[in-house]
């Protein structure tokens, strides 16, 4: 024990390598992984004195050969620990990344909403907004401002009706707000003119019921054909698409008929009384008024009798109306 507490640095730091003294001193040699310089009898044959006499030259020399295996034997330690952690990381099923996963779009449901925001839809909005605005403007005779807004709703009607037939953006949501905007138009501009006094109230209530017999169908038809389950938030829902509303040949002919009426009783109070009495347009207007009850009258029958006007869409229509919305083939 005294032999060994007097070993020099390099030798007593050197049996930190555990690898290297795996076996006592005496039992198994010292020399390990091709350690053949240092043997077991030459250890023993240490002292006190033959240690302190020994030049600098020769513990340079143990130090060495004590030092030498250690670091090739950490090297090699850390080499297989990154072998390791590099196992590690690999997949240990190599065809488990090139395994084929189920496609998951077959598994999703079918869409059951279209696109409602096209730019038909967008303009036959503004159409909506500008309803109220010409009635305010007839109220307080403003009429050329009401009879500005009135040319503005009736030129985006014709041109939102050419974009959804040039670019197929018809939807079914179009089929219900397009004549639900004219119709707002409509009911505001009768009802203001008929408390100004520009048409009669007998011809106001023919046109307005005709609206509100036509409405009242409309949620009825909507509800009734609207997929389970039946909410009001499905409801009020356009872009779920139940059942289309297709007007009549008689009712294009009279909505035509009724705007014209509109437009000439807001546009007639602007021009001067000199035109008005040349060409005789307050008689032309009565002759008018009459040809518009009668044609109201007839599209609301045409309404009634006619099996084509409103149509409850089954589920393969649905989707092949979602799928064109969606410029893809049905």
């Amino acid at each position: 024990m005294a032999a060994i507490a007097m070993f020099p640095t390099p030798l007593r730091a050197s049996r930190q390598c555990t690898r290297l003294f795996a076996s006592p001193l005496g039992s198994a040699p010292l020399s390990q992984r091709g350690w053949q310089a240092l043997s077991v009898t030459e250890a023993r044959s240490f002292s006190a004195i033959t240690l302190g006499s020994r030049s600098r030259v020769q513990a340079n020399t143990l130090r060495k050969k004590v030092g030498l295996p250690c670091a090739i034997e950490s090297r090699l330690a850390r080499s297989v620990g990154q072998q390791k952690r590099y196992s590690a990381q690999k997949p240990t099923d190599p065809d488990s990344s090139s395994s084929k996963k189920s496609p998951i779009l077959s598994k999703l449901p079918l869409r059951t909403h279209e696109n409602i925001y096209t730019v038909p839809n967008i303009l036959t909005f503004t159409r909506l907004l500008a309803a109220p605005m010409v009635g305010y403007f007839l109220v307080h005779d403003h009429h050329v401002a009401a009879l500005g807004l009135f040319a503005y709703a009736g030129i985006t009607d014709l041109v939102d009706g050419y974009i959804a037939r040039r670019w197929n953006l018809q939807t079914v949501v179009g089929t219900i707000i397009d004549p639900m905007a004219d119709k707002l138009l409509m009911t505001i501009g009768v009802t203001c003119l008929a408390v100004n006094g520009s048409i009669p109230v007998w011809l106001a209530v023919i046109i307005l019921g005709r609206d509100v017999g036509l409405a009242i169908s409309a949620i009825y038809y909507r509800w009734i054909s609207l997929p389970p389950p039946k909410t009001m938030a499905r409801y009020w829902d356009f872009s779920l698409p139940s059942a289309e509303v297709k007007p009549t040949t008689v009712s294009k002919i009279n909505t035509a008929l009724q705007l014209l009426l509109v437009g000439s009783a807001i546009a007639l109070p602007v021009l001067p009384e000199t035109v008005i009495d040349a060409w005789s347009l307050r008689e032309a207007m009565t002759g008018f008024q009459y040809l518009v009850a009668a044609t109201t009258l007839w599209s609301g029958l045409s309404y009634v009798f006619s099996k084509d006007a409103v149509k409850i869409l089954s589920k393969e229509e649905v989707q092949k109306r979602i799928a064109r919305a969606a410029g893809k083939k049905p």
